[in-house]
């Protein structure tokens, strides 16, 4: 168990109107569904969960409307122990909306109305600024000239934490005090991918974190399956992110970069884990690719568990890699926390509400969860 993930979440808030139908419906075909559900959401908001849920100290930073939704959205962060001074509420705008449709399978069509986080811009820019931390966290539901800034802008990192934290120090630094600043780390989560997505892959991410649609938008050429989601992880190193990942839901996630390089060629019986889909000292193993074909790959086939709602899913993903990679774990291993948190919350009804904890991805999936709270 590690400790010390601090982390700010730059994005969207919405109230999420969510009915579950029988099956999801046709274009232009009707489906009676049940009652409709309210709930706190917005893929921001969502990672900003998650994070929490797994052990980060979390700041959020957006907008809502200075509305009922807006006030309802605050208090659901503050049950949850994110800080959200870095929300404004907006006069005269509504507050976003997402109107959700979930089938029998857990499937899902979500529309959103924007709403307030059109109005992100540069009053949150300063306010992430304003606060340190490991991990900058920024999601696509707010205009893409503010994610344009904050992917450019200097913001503070947080200082090194106490002696548990894995980050090398200095014989000069006693024992439990605060150690060097550690370097920022972006993680990009381009969904949904904007007309800009290509332009902002090629001006350089730290990590980028998409699904197959998303990958295909941004590289214009469609991407189907763990085999696809590898190889456009791979493109989309080579025309700019320093870090992929490509998630393809239920089959896992494909992981591209230094991490991943590491362990090209390393026998399946000396990585943490074993066969594909096996549980194995709480995690799960990947296939590899050498580096001489291309760049070093790694595949982690999804978690085996019974899907019931996928909504939160990819948002969870995105919390919980933010969260292993701000306490300092592996990429490579950073990916599979990550991928054994996603598989955890589709198993959970509801967006927020079925965000899992440690002990949940660990009942769910038999992987013991790495981080601990700050």
């Amino acid at each position: 168990m590690v400790f010390g993930a601090r982390l700010t979440v730059l994005g969207s808030l919405n109230m999420d109107i969510s009915v579950t139908v029988p099956r999801l419906p046709a274009p232009g075909a009707t489906v009676l569904g049940g009652a409709a559900a309210f709930a706190p959401g917005g893929k921001g908001a969502n990672q900003a969960v998650a994070a929490a849920r797994l052990g980060g100290s979390v700041r959020m930073v957006g907008c809502v409307g200075n509305d009922d939704f807006g006030a309802r959205l605050l208090a659901a962060l503050a049950r949850e122990g994110v800080e959200s001074s870095g929300v404004r509420a907006v006069d005269g705008v509504p507050t976003g909306l997402a109107m959700i449709t979930v089938d029998g399978a857990g499937e899902n069509i979500i529309t959103v109305a924007p709403g307030a986080n059109r109005e992100v811009g540069p009053a949150e820019i300063a306010a992430v600024a304003a606060w340190p931390a490991d991990v900058l966290v920024v999601s696509a539901e707010i205009p893409v000239r503010v994610i344009e800034a904050a992917l450019a802008a200097e913001a503070p990192a947080a200082p090194a934490g106490p002696a548990e934290t894995p980050v090398p120090r200095s014989a000069e630094t006693p024992a439990g005090a605060p150690g060097p600043a550690r370097p920022l780390i972006r993680v990009l989560n381009l969904a949904p991918a904007p007309a800009e997505a290509a332009g902002l892959v090629a001006s350089g991410v730290d990590w980028l974190v998409v699904n197959e649609s998303e990958a295909a938008a941004v590289l214009g050429k469609p991407v189907t399956g763990l085999p696809g989601a590898a190889r456009a992880a791979a493109d989309l190193v080579s025309v700019g992110a320093r870090h992929v990942v490509v998630t393809a839901g239920a089959a896992g996630a494909a992981y591209c970069g230094p991490g991943a390089e590491a362990t090209a060629g390393v026998p399946r019986n000396q990585m943490a884990g074993g066969v594909p889909g096996e549980r194995v000292g709480g995690s799960v193993s990947g296939e590899w690719r050498e580096k001489s074909s291309g760049p070093a790959v790694l595949t982690v086939p999804g978690f085996r568990v019974r899907a019931v709602d996928t909504v939160g899913a990819g948002d969870t993903f995105v919390g919980a890699l933010a969260v292993a990679l701000a306490a300092g774990i592996a990429p490579a291993a950073a990916v599979r926390a990550a991928a054994a948190a996603a598989a955890t919350a589709a198993t959970r009804p509801g967006t927020q509400s079925g965000m899992p904890r440690p002990g949940d991805v660990l009942a769910a999936t038999g992987y013991a969860w790495p981080v601990t709270a700050s």
